[in-house]
């Protein structure tokens, strides 16, 4: 399929998971893929020779998303290694889970920076050259507890909330450019995290949810790919939940 085909698209935190199934899907329909992680691992490597394998051009950029003066640095590096940028999928992600007595100021900071402040570092750096072309697509990765909070989540559910407010601004701000800005808000994703969940916490979670499954990576990528192709044209300032009807 080329539902991507002559794109370029940026995806941060890409080496493992989630952001690694974007990027393998990413290519699967054509697009040229440039992904960055905070280091440059044996993931990262593999990633990108799975990638290279495919048949499109794809390249792993060791990038702190937290950090401005990195996020600046990279892509500029991937404008020039590429060319062009079509799509952004700011997927960088961390938590720090902890009741709200017990949670410290590192560990709010942390996630602030990572989830949310990185979304900011990343967008404006490429809303240039998308304004330039006249063309674009940003996808933010929410979470269904930005949409309803979770106990012992604060940190996490309030850089996902603000993830939403950023997006639903983008979009106004930069619709008359062309350029569109949507949110993914998954909700619970089949990652090594979870396989490290008892099987009763993993059943408590199966009996919240409609569809009685975990969600995978592929679920969250056919999302992005779909809101980052040309049948999405119309569509901005949205939030797309992709959680088997738990957030319904």
């Amino acid at each position: 399929m080329s539902l991507l085909k002559n794109k370029v698209a940026i995806i941060t935190g890409a080496s493992r998971g989630i952001g690694r199934a974007m990027a393998l899907r990413f290519a699967g329909e054509g697009a040229s893929v440039a992904f960055t992680d905070i280091k440059r691992d044996e993931n990262m490597i593999s990633l990108e020779s799975e990638l290279l394998a495919m048949g499109v051009q794809a390249k792993g950029y060791e990038s702190d998303a937290s950090s401005f003066q990195h996020c600046e640095a990279t892509v500029n590096e991937i404008i020039s290694d590429f060319g062009q940028v079509d799509a952004l999928i700011n997927n960088a992600g961390i938590t720090r889970d902890n009741l709200l007595l017990r949670m410290t100021e590192q560990d709010w900071d942390l996630v602030m920076n990572i989830n949310l402040k990185s979304v900011f570092n990343m967008t404006k750096q490429v809303v240039r050259p998308m304004m330039k072309a006249r063309a674009g697509s940003i996808v933010n990765i929410s979470s269904v507890v930005g949409v309803f909070g979770n106990a012992g989540q604060g940190n996490y559910s309030a850089s996902k909330a603000g993830i939403i407010g950023f997006t639903k601004s983008m979009a106004k701000e930069f619709g008359s450019r062309n350029i569109r800005c949507n949110a993914i808000a998954p909700g619970f994703i089949a990652t090594a995290m979870t396989d490290k969940l008892t099987e009763e916490t993993k059943a408590t979670f199966l009996a919240n949810i409609p569809l009685n499954r975990l969600g995978s990576g592929d679920d969250v990528a056919n999302a992005a790919v779909f809101l980052s192709s040309d049948l999405s044209t119309y569509i901005s300032g949205q939030v797309l939940s992709v959680c088997g009807a738990l957030n319904t």
